[in-house]
């Protein structure tokens, strides 16, 4: 039990913390409601339909596709530069060769065009 005491203490501070800035945006945050705050908003993009007849653009949804690909690339470089040195070779050609698969799926979504943001 002792191990995950640390762990318990973080998730305690963390729910404390979520805990304190609710109860204070609600109690203490400014409220003054008006006509302009009430209107439906997304993406920038004020909405002039109900939101059963909105269409997004689908590059709205490709874009946040490859932002959560590429993040997810980041994240999994950022582990194996810090052991590089202790996975020896076999490490070094993994990751190798899953940069050069993430360069792949780069090169294709580029020529495919789903970089190009039109209006």
């Amino acid at each position: 039990m002792a191990t995950y005491l640390p762990v318990l203490l973080l998730f305690a501070a963390a729910a404390l913390v979520t805990a304190g800035m609710y109860i204070a945006t609600t109690y203490l945050g400014p409220k003054a409601p008006n006509a302009v705050k009430d209107l439906p908003f997304e993406c920038g993009n004020v909405v002039e339909t109900g939101a059963h007849k909105l269409r997004p653009s689908v590059k709205f949804y490709l874009t946040a596709l490859l932002f959560v690909v590429f993040d997810i690339e980041a994240m999994m470089i950022y582990p194996w530069a810090v052991q590089f040195r202790s996975l020896g070779w076999t490490g070094f050609l993994t990751m190798a060769s899953f940069i050069a698969l993430l360069a792949i799926v780069l090169l294709y979504v580029w020529r495919k065009g789903a970089l190009e943001w039109e209006s």
